[in-house]
């Protein structure tokens, strides 16, 4: 008709101008159920430098029994206290790991994590948070990196257009922080023998 313009466009067809991309909303009570498996090895770095402290303990073992000597049994003495260091590294740092894990797979951010298949991601994250917390600062760093990436930061929320959704008639901050609420204390760092090379870091098991 005349004076009435165009007819309309289709839906599908109509160009929308100032329009930002949708942000999903996450909830506040964060994913429920229990974790996902565990998908990574057990540390390797840690592993290998106690099977690397108990064959070295083997053979002084031998050598002390051909020929006795107060060194070798000091060396002997050495190696006893390093593996039993290493021993309580390893353990303590499964459980720093399991409960990172759990706590992890508890905040909102979980609901997309589980939705993209984010799994080695979020226990990569894991395992750098909980030696970081145990004072590796090289391991620390790849924690804030990896943290940014999963939207565990206010800014990281921001670039992946997530929102966390307000929680209704509580005080309790929406969002549980993993590297506040999971902090488990320092675990003890071992140092290298002097005639011994320690791994790189980036040995961790991927």
């Amino acid at each position: 008709m005349a004076g009435m313009g165009p007819a309309p466009k289709p839906a599908d067809r109509r160009s929308r101008r100032n329009t930002s991309p949708a942000t999903t909303r996450l909830p506040a009570e964060g994913r429920k159920g229990a974790p996902p498996p565990w998908p990574l090895q057990p540390n390797l770095r840690l592993t290998s430098m106690l099977r690397s402290a108990i064959a070295r303990k083997g053979k002084l073992e031998a050598k002390a029994e051909m020929e006795p000597t107060p060194e070798i049994e000091r060396q002997i003495e050495i190696l006893e206290d390093r593996i039993a260091l290493l021993q309580d590294q390893i353990k303590a740092t499964v459980l720093a790991e399991l409960r990172i894990w759990f706590e992890l797979w508890r905040t909102p951010q979980a609901v997309m994590w589980e939705r993209l298949d984010w799994t080695r991601d979020v226990a990569l994250y894991t395992r750098w948070q909980a030696l970081g917390e145990g004072g590796e600062l090289d391991a620390a760093k790849e924690a804030r990196q990896l943290g940014d990436r999963l939207g565990l930061t206010p800014l990281a929320l921001l670039r992946l257009r997530w929102e966390i959704a307000a929680r209704e008639h509580s005080a309790e901050p929406a969002g549980p922080t993993p590297g506040g609420r999971a902090r488990l204390g320092i675990l003890g760092l071992v140092p290298p023998l002097e005639d011994e090379a320690e791994p790189a870091a980036d040995a961790v098991a991927t």
